[in-house]
């Protein structure tokens, strides 16, 4: 049974997590969305793994210190609950702004902590020619139309929402736009900086994802030291939600056939084990 807890990391920030399952330890970030969007995935990844997924600070109302105003001090506080437990060969997935995360985790990680990454749909980077859609200008129908394969089926109209429920999504808005709004949703440097991460580095990507393209998706996998680009088709933002069986099938080939690999062994396909 999936266990919370509350683990202090400084004198002003507090982790909440949930932890499920037994084995290699994997990291869960999710996206904006919140962590229940990256629910299912969990439950899935605990059936063979010991599944971590923290709240981020300013999301749900967990507390958020004034100091924590940047993706990358998300990546430095969750690289030092990795070192503070003193883990070791840890998969880090991350779901859109939870791939960028698990990325700026990956370029700082010189422990050698992480052994594989899975981004789902991941957001963080400058693609030339791809832009990342303007997430903050649409409303709760735009954000529908441009995140989902089946906008209809996914679509939540914001009447049917509680004022409770109201607020709080308000309030995780607020966080992401503090953390990823200037420079929008990307960080500069970390582009370039991504050759130098060589651990196996899966990217999924929703056909239809119209926040951030396939296109987009392959140079972002491109990027990477030994990165693969797997599309999944009828699927958007989060291919997770919309096409959970391929999604979870996917990831669990990569693990299957990386675990497999020795140390720099490259299979058809671009995986491979890159430490």
């Amino acid at each position: 049974m999936p266990t919370n807890k509350s683990v202090a990391l400084y004198p002003d920030l507090s982790l909440t997590l949930t932890e499920s399952g037994t084995g290699r330890p994997c990291l869960i970030l999710h996206g904006g969305g919140g962590p229940a969007t990256v629910a299912g995935l969990a439950s899935h990844l605990a059936r063979t793994a010991h599944a971590i997924t923290p709240v981020h600070p300013g999301w749900d109302g967990a507390h958020r210190p004034g100091w924590l105003t940047g993706i990358d001090d998300l990546a430095v506080a969750y690289l030092r609950y990795l070192q503070d437990r003193g883990l070791r060969d840890v998969l880090v997935v991350g779901s859109s702004i939870g791939g960028w995360i698990a990325a700026e985790m990956a370029v700082r990680d010189t422990a050698g902590i992480l052994t594989g990454l899975v981004l789902i749909d991941p957001v963080g980077v400058h693609v030339e020619g791809e832009p990342i859609r303007d997430f903050f200008a649409l409303d709760a129908r735009g954000v529908a139309e441009y995140a989902w394969h089946d906008p209809a089926r996914f679509h939540r109209a914001t009447e049917t929402l509680t004022a409770d429920q109201v607020a709080l999504q308000r309030d995780n808005m607020t966080t992401l736009r503090v953390l990823a709004g200037d420079p929008y949703m990307h960080d500069p440097e970390l582009l370039r900086r991504l050759r130098r991460v060589e651990i196996p580095a899966l990217l999924l990507w929703g056909e239809s994802d119209r926040i951030a393209s396939p296109a987009y998706g392959a140079a972002y996998a491109e990027a990477f030291g030994d990165g693969r680009l797997h599309v999944i088709p009828e699927a958007g933002h989060l291919p997770q939600l919309e096409q959970p069986g391929a999604t979870f099938a996917a990831i669990d080939d990569h693990l299957r056939d990386t675990v497999a690999a020795p140390a720099g062994t490259r299979l058809p396909g671009g995986l491979g084990r890159g430490r």
